[in-house]
């Protein structure tokens, strides 16, 4: 049997983690199937089963995989839901918030220079 860490994040800032046993030569799909059956799968809303989650982007140890993938023991499977908001867009919106002149490059100014891009 094969050890199997999988990983998902409903919501932001929570990652949850379940353990999975599966036999030797299993492939991604399997995992799917098999987390799909576990409680903490279905607690998030993610009861729709592994349909959802295949369609997802799912990685190990952080290199993008296919379904068909086949498994190793003490691989990290990771299931990665999309961006709700582009992160240019966010920073841009962060640097707003905090001001010019006290992030970043614009920390330290020289006396009459111009503030900002």
């Amino acid at each position: 049997m094969m050890r199997i860490q999988c990983f998902f994040s409903p919501a932001p800032r929570c990652v949850i983690q379940v353990n999975l046993s599966l036999p030797q030569g299993s492939l991604v799909k399997d995992a799917l199937a098999q987390l799909a059956q576990t409680p903490e799968w279905h607690a998030y809303g993610k009861g729709q089963a592994a349909s959802e989650a295949s369609l997802a982007k799912l990685g190990i140890w952080g290199h993008l995989v296919q379904t068909s993938h086949p498994m190793k023991d003490g691989d990290r499977l990771e299931i990665y839901r999309s961006l709700l908001v582009d992160p240019k867009l966010a920073r841009k919106q962060r640097f707003k918030r905090q001001g010019k002149g006290r992030t970043g490059l614009f920390a330290r100014r020289r006396i009459g220079s111009v503030a900002g891009y």
